[in-house]
């Protein structure tokens, strides 16, 4: 008896020293969330919400304690206190901001990356787009925005000309990214897909953090761990590649070497050109990686070297045109990524360039030398799920030099030095995972002009349903002229433009369509009074012009099996009064209407990917001196179907095909007048044509590699 009273006494004393914690969890429009999981940090003591959001729970611990309620998609909710403050407790979740279904500030932005939330593009698409041939230049002209200058092979993008368009390398400015060429022959982008595994294109409105670009900025993200060691062998009908990766335990180091000659190939097919030393380039680059105990260290590096002589029909001279180009280019970029501690982390960075060119063109002799320097540093402040701070500072350092002669003068030199200093700031905000904001300023100081600048950036982004979103954005840019203009005057200042954009977008599994409009104001743009830039022009900063325009974008990998495609449209308006135009006009690199169709089919039983690129461009402007007026006709619409085939071997061996152009089309650049009249009393004229109207391409690639699975279909 006397035992069965001191076991009643015990349960009562341990009844007696357990608490109840109790209470209701809501989200924040005061709905009762249902399993919630609530339990005190450090003990197995806790519950689950039913139904109404109601929880009860018992527990033995005493004095201060913490309670722990989590969600999923709702951010996890914290509570240090005494046991008896813990009853009848009325818990509000919020949203978690960084979910997988929360508001993404994408206006005039395209991303193609493994970290993106949301992805137009993934990296295998940049470099598999049957007309690209392998440049994620060429895949990105057939995304909305751009503007199809066949001839020229840079980025045109929304009523703006190539050279406002930057790219960038870890954050870290290119200022030669292109390949020398001659006339009616595209450029190509001078670094390989083969280190690059993210990429951003920003259409306009972009990020405080860059600037001196006024439509456009390109943002290539070397890999920053590769998963494997492997080799990479390349044999194709232009030349050949080769590139080898290496990892140990906290380092890796990939590179990649190719060398092109078109001798054989337009020893085959038919040119316009007369080739005396057809175009060849061999070029090599590296990326050096080391993990440090808080971050990443990354070198890379890449040099090339290019040559080429031809002479091209001109209607002004019967022996034809003249042009001997030979180019070497250094590129040289640095960065580390480290995290500081919980709530900072900072990006750090150095590029150098070493740019020289020695063209003859007829009896002139020009030689150039670019050497310009980029360095920059930010810091990013996590302050809270809701609240991140960027800001740093940056330097950019251009010293061009050239040197001109001809038959009647000797050895002139000219050039400048343009150096910018900048800082930015810029914050991201986000109000719940249904709306956020991004806002931010830039600050430049012009030594060049002693100028300073202050260009403010805004984005806001509104989710409107569980699967779209509509979002704005605004954006003041600055960029100093060109090289063409400053080499022969540096009294002006920085050309400016204002983006506005509307940008809607709409998600399912596998599928993603945008639609954006946009206007731009240009202001400040150069004019000059001459045909060419040279010493006798008068140059002010009196031009304007305007763009305007929408842009649609769809793409659907699931419908049919094994089936992806995109279809791209856009229209612009736009006008220009700059250079050494007389008024307002249409410029010729700009079409109205862009249409870009783009699909990708795999055939197991072949072992195959085929795919398609349909480019549609209407016609570019042109001066016709027989009628009246300024850029006063339009050429013919441009047109372009492409295919290519990947054959798999074997797991490790792949043979590559495409046709640019399949169908032959004679597409018209534009036109060359005489400069005399006939006597009939007309300016003739003669068309403007793509050095060949196709273009074939076939490669055997061959991946060496540890799993004896990984392929170069990637990097093709």
């Amino acid at each position: 008896m006397k035992k069965l009273t001191i076991i009643i006494v015990l349960i009562c004393i341990q009844l007696n020293a357990q608490s109840t914690i109790n209470g209701k969890v809501y989200d924040s429009k005061n709905n009762p969330i249902i399993g919630a999981n609530i339990y005190l940090e450090g003990t197995y003591d806790g519950t689950s919400s039913d139904e109404t959001g109601s929880f009860s729970f018992t527990t033995s611990e005493t004095g201060s304690v913490t309670l722990v309620i989590s969600y999923l998609s709702y951010e996890t909710f914290t509570m240090l206190g005494d046991l008896s403050y813990m009853k009848d407790l009325s818990i509000k979740l919020r949203e978690d901001v960084n979910s997988l279904d929360a508001v993404v500030l994408s206006a005039g932005t395209f991303n193609a990356g493994d970290n993106s939330k949301v992805n137009v593009l993934n990296p295998l698409d940049v470099v598999t787009t049957a007309s690209a041939l392998g440049d994620f230049v060429g895949a990105l002209q057939t995304l909305p925005g751009t503007s199809t200058v066949a001839e020229d092979g840079r980025l045109f993008v929304r009523g703006g000309d190539a050279n406002e368009t930057q790219i960038f390398i870890d954050g870290i400015r290119v200022f030669t990214p292109y390949s020398p060429t001659t006339n009616n022959a595209p450029t190509r982008g001078r670094y390989s897909p083969f280190l690059f595994d993210g990429i951003t294109f920003s259409t306009g409105g972009y990020s405080a953090e860059f600037g001196q670009a006024l439509s456009s900025v390109l943002l290539l993200n070397t890999i920053d761990e590769p998963d494997q060691e492997k080799t990479d062998i390349g044999i194709m009908s232009v030349g050949a590649t080769l590139g080898n990766t290496q990892k140990w335990e906290k380092s890796s180091i990939s590179v990649n070497a190719s060398y092109i000659n078109l001798a054989p190939y337009n020893a085959i097919f038919t040119n316009r050109n007369d080739w005396i030393k057809p175009f060849q380039t061999a070029s090599g680059e590296a990326v050096y990686r080391k993990k440090t105990d808080s971050g990443l260290f990354k070198l890379y590096g890449a040099f090339d070297t290019s040559s080429f002589e031809l002479t091209q029909e001109d209607i002004n001279d019967p022996e034809g045109f003249y042009v001997n180009l030979n180019n070497k280019n250094l590129y040289f970029n640095g960065s580390y990524q480290s995290v500081l501690n919980d709530t900072w982390s900072m990006n750090t960075g150095f590029s150098y360039t070493y740019a020289k060119n020695k063209i003859n063109l007829i009896d002139s002799n020009i030689k150039d030398t670019e050497n310009s320097i980029h360095a920059k540093v930010k810091f990013k402040n996590r302050i809270s799920n809701r609240f991140k701070l960027y800001f740093g500072a940056e330097y950019f350092a251009t010293d061009f030099k050239e040197n001109y002669n001809d038959e009647t003068i000797d050895d002139i030199k000219y050039g400048y030095n343009n150096n910018i200093a900048a800082a930015f700031a810029e914050a991201d905000i986000f109000i719940s995972k249904n709306l956020a904001f991004k806002t931010g300023l830039r600050a430049e100081y012009s030594e060049l002009f002693r100028d300073f600048t202050l260009a403010p950036r805004l984005s806001v982004a509104y989710k409107t349903s569980s699967k779209s979103q509509v979002s704005l954005a605004y954006g003041n840019f600055y960029q100093n002229p060109s090289s063409n203009i400053l080499k022969f005057n540096q009294d002006l200042k920085a050309q400016n433009t204002s983006h506005y954009i509307l940008n809607y977008q709409f998600n399912l599994y596998g599928k993603i369509f945008r639609a954006e409009a946009y206007y731009k104001s240009y202001d400040n743009l150069v004019k000059y009074d001459t045909d060419f830039t040279n010493f006798d022009s008068n140059y002010n900063n009196n031009g304007s012009g305007f763009a305007k325009g929408i842009d649609f974008f769809w793409r659907d990998s699931k419908s049919v099996k094994n089936f992806d495609y995109w279809i791209s449209y856009s229209f612009l308006d736009t006008e220009r009064d700059y250079e050494n135009y007389p008024a307002n006009a249409q410029p010729n690199f700009a079409n109205t209407h862009n249409l870009s169709l783009v699909g990708k089919y795999w055939i197991d039983d072949w072992k195959s990917q085929v795919g398609f690129s349909y480019l549609y461009a209407s016609g570019r402007t042109y001066t016709n001196p027989n009628e009246p007026g300024f850029l006063n006709e339009k050429t013919k619409a441009f047109n372009s179907l492409s295919l290519n085939w990947a054959y798999l071997i074997s797991p490790q061996k792949i043979l590559y095909a495409s046709v640019n152009n399949v169908l032959g089309f004679k597409n018209i650049n534009g036109y060359q007048y005489a400069n005399t009249l006939d006597i009939n009393g007309n300016f003739n004229r003669r068309a403007l044509q793509p050095a060949t109207d196709q273009f074939f391409f076939v490669g055997f690639f061959w991946t060496i590699s540890e799993d004896k699975k990984s392929n170069q279909l990637d990097n093709l």
